[in-house]
Parts: structure tokens; C-alpha cells; sequence
């Protein structure tokens, strides 16, 4: 399947994330994204990054509530949890202050907003961990190739270094070596580097050898025309995309992106003119790649919706302190994102053959006895008459 797909999927999830503090339809957004890297992961090295992700959600939600301990809230509240001493400032930081009271309505709408943040991470995780580079680098256009080179390389970066971490320290486990504190990640640290470096270096040749970089001669009209387009396009996508994420800009935010994407494609199809490269089967966008794609939209526009006719639900209040409650229409919006689970092909490292259960299982096979034991193996006596005597010789008869 086309790995734009898995993006766009993941995107249209970030996009309802972003538009709700609602922690119990966060927590769905998020339960939805997991269900569908469990269920379409393959076992590459990229492949195994979510669970980075999913912990440095977990590190911005306690960051964020650090800084709501340590800085305050601009949320009043009544409930004080703890008075930490509070450290004097002069005039000109007015309004700042660090150190206080620390209430309960603060550190509530703290969480809230770190969980809708660590669910965007989770929802750029899904799409690194479902989409390959390497595929999604063959699908860009030639305009963007040697841009998506160094996108591509970064983000494969981070899975394979992670990869090595866990290598390294299982091999000085079995070692008997520590592999934790600063002691064993200075010592970790060095070979991961080395490998690194040598990833690279193969990389670079690699690249050198299939001609990287080689362009084909353009008019110069055609190469203004494409600048044109192409900047005008990012900027309306730019602004498209600001518009969505916010609750003030949805009035221009669609106009703007649909204007922006169609400028950026036509400016990417006449700079990919200079690009001169070849594509080994390509990946189609077929059917499957429509409905997982379609998902996501579909989970972001009915969000979006959701938040013009009842932003109550999705932005709960935490002043007076009540209980969130999980919107009905929101929720079944976000179990449509589930629709790659079943619809999405499965990797072919995920499938088992099984037998059916009414074929019966197959006899072992018997051992036959190997040309040594049947030269040792004794005679065996046979039934039936007794061998003739012998005839007299020659000898015996003239006696």
C-alpha cells in the first residue's frame, strides 16, 4: 500500500488531537492510533520506534505539569494541593512567578494539555512506525527528491539508533556489564556513534554510485514558474494548515490549504523536470490506500465539526472541578480511524499459515536402518527344507 496513506491517516488523527482537550477522547484518539500500529506493524527497524514516541509523550506530559509546579498556572483555583516558597522578582517581571500555590484546577488543565500534546507525538509515531522511508521516498515527486533524501535519512535516524541502544545492551547484559546509569550509557555511547558513522558512510557511496544529484538542463522560465508556484503553494498550506489547527481559522483554513496544495503540486510536477531518475515499481494508490487515507479525513473533519456545533464537550472546564465526559458524536468519529486494522493489507512477516483443522496430521516418518547395521545385523534362520548334502569327491570314489 501507498505509504502517503498511512500519513495522511495519521495526520487527520494529529488534527482531531489538536482541536480537544478532552482527556477521555484523547485517550480513544490515542487507543485507536496504538490499535493500528499493533495490528499493521511489520518487524522492520523503523517499525519499532512507536514505543520511543509513546515515552516522550509520557516526558512532555510530566514536563508540562513540572512547569505548572514550578511556574504556576494562569488558571485560578481554589483547591490549593501545595504552597511551594515562592522566590521574589523584580518589577519588570511582572506577572511572572516562580514557586506559589499550586492547586488542583492548575495542574488539571496542565494535563490536559500535555495529553493533547504527547497525542500528537503518538500520532507522528503511528506514521513512522507504519510507513517505510524508503517507500515514502520513492513516492515524492522529483521536485523534492534530494529533500526527502535528507527527511528520509533523519527520520530513519532516530529507529535504527534506538535499535542499536537495545543491541548494546543486551550484549553487555549477557556480559555481566552494567547497562544502565551514566556509567553504562558513556559506554554504550562510543559504539552507537561508531555505528552511526559507518551507516553513513556506506550510505554516502551508495548514493554517490547511483548518481545522486544529477540534474537535466531547464528553461529559465519554467525554473521561475516553479519557484513561484511552489512557494506560493507552501505558504497557502502554511496557512491552511494554521487555520485547521486553531478555532479561530476555520472559515479560511480549507480554502486556503485546497488553494495552497493545488499551487505546490503544480510547482512540484514542473520542477521535477530537472530531477533525473528513474522509479523500480512504483507503489500505486489503489483502493486500500483511499480508505485508510479516507479515515483519517474523515476523523479530522468530523472533529472539526464537532467542535463548531459543541466546543463544550471537547474543551471541558475545570473550573469548578467536575469529571469530564466522553461526547457521543466525537467518539464514534474517532473509531473510524480503526479502519486500517481491517482494511489495510497485512505485512507479510505478520502472517502464519495455519492447517485446517479437519486435515489430519502427517505420520512421522520411519526410520530405515542405515547400510552399516544391516552388514552387522546376525542371519536370521528361514523355514523350509534342508540344504542338499554334498556330492561325493573324487577321491572318495576310487577309494
Amino acid at each position: 500500500m501507498h505509504p502517503g496513506a498511512w500519513w495522511v491517516w495519521a495526520i487527520g488523527l494529529g488534527t482531531a488531537a489538536s482541536r480537544t482537550t478532552n482527556p477521555l477522547l484523547l485517550g480513544l484518539l490515542i487507543g485507536v492510533a496504538g490499535y493500528v500500529v499493533a495490528a499493521r506493524r511489520t518487524s522492520a527497524p523503523w517499525a519499532k520506534s512507536y514505543g520511543a514516541f509513546v515515552k516522550l509523550g509520557l516526558v512532555v506530559i510530566a514536563i508540562r505539569l513540572l512547569f505548572a509546579i514550578v511556574l504556576g498556572s494562569p488558571i485560578p483555583g481554589t483547591h490549593v494541593v501545595v504552597t511551594l516558597p515562592e522566590v521574589p522578582l523584580p518589577e519588570w517581571a511582572r506577572g511572572v512567578r516562580i514557586g506559589g500555590r499550586v492547586t488542583a484546577e492548575g495542574l488539571l488543565f496542565a494535563l490536559y494539555d500535555g495529553i493533547r500534546l504527547a497525542g500528537l507525538l503518538i500520532c507522528v509515531g503511528a506514521a513512522n512506525a507504519l510507513a517505510s522511508p524508503a517507500r515514502l521516498l520513492k513516492s515524492l515527486p522529483g521536485a523534492l527528491y534530494e529533500v526527502g533524501v535528507a527527511v528520509v535519512v533523519a527520520m530513519a535516524f532516530a529507529p535504527n539508533l534506538i535499535v542499536d541502544v537495545q543491541r548494546l545492551r543486551a550484549a553487555r547484559r549477557l556480559r555481566g556489564r552494567p547497562d544502565r546509569g551514566i556509567r553504562g550509557l558513556l559506554q554504550v555511547g562510543l559504539p552507537v556513534l561508531e555505528g552511526a558513522l559507518e551507516r553513513s558512510v556506506a550510505l554516502a557511496a551508495a548514493m554517490d554510485a547511483r548518481g545522486f544529484g544529477r540534474t537535466s538542463p531547464v528553461p529559465a522560465a519554467v525554473r521561475r514558474a516553479t519557484a513561484i508556484l511552489t512557494l506560493g503553494g507552501l505558504m497557502g498550506v502554511c496557512v491552511g494548515t494554521y487555520g485547521l489547527l486553531t478555532a479561530q481559522g476555520t472559515s479560511y483554513g480549507l480554502p486556503a490549504l485546497a488553494v495552497g496544495l493545488a499551487s505546490a503540486l503544480a510547482g512540484l510536477r514542473l520542477g521535477g523536470r530537472r530531477s533525473v531518475r528513474t522509479r523500480y515499481r512504483p507503489d500505486p494508490w489503489g483502493p486500500r490506500a483511499w480508505l485508510v487515507a479516507g479515515s483519517g479525513v474523515a476523523v479530522a473533519a468530523l472533529t472539526i465539526w464537532a467542535t463548531t456545533h459543541d466546543p463544550a464537550s471537547l474543551h471541558p472546564g475545570v473550573v469548578p472541578l467536575v469529571a469530564p465526559t466522553l461526547p457521543l458524536w466525537p467518539a464514534a468519529a474517532a473509531l473510524i480511524g480503526l479502519l486500517p486494522a481491517f482494511v489495510a493489507p497485512v505485512p507479510p512477516d505478520n502472517t502464519r499459515p495455519t492447517a485446517p483443522a479437519n486435515t489430519p496430521l502427517p505420520e512421522p516418518p520411519r526410520a530405515h536402518p542405515s547400510a552399516a547395521a544391516w552388514r552387522t545385523r546376525p542371519p536370521t534362520a528361514t523355514a523350509g527344507p534342508p540344504p542338499p548334502a554334498p556330492s561325493p569327491t573324487s577321491s572318495e570314489e576310487t577309494s
